[in-house]
């Protein structure tokens, strides 16, 4: 998806919503091109400063 020819396509967040927790998980879900990861049981104060996070990212996509 990151390689779309359509920036704005390219360019849509994708958050990884997982069980898995370790940091691995994170290093791992970032690497493939997602802009996030949060671990489940999702918590909400820590899944709106993820997509407050991932929207600033987006001026610079």
């Amino acid at each position: 998806m990151r390689r779309l020819p359509d920036k704005d396509k390219a360019c849509i967040p994708i958050i990884a919503m997982t069980a898995n927790a370790f940091e691995e998980d994170k290093r791992d879900a970032l690497a493939v091109g997602m802009n996030g990861h949060i671990a489940k049981p999702i918590e909400l104060d820590k899944l709106l400063s993820m997509l407050a996070e991932v929207i600033r990212q987006q001026e610079n996509c």
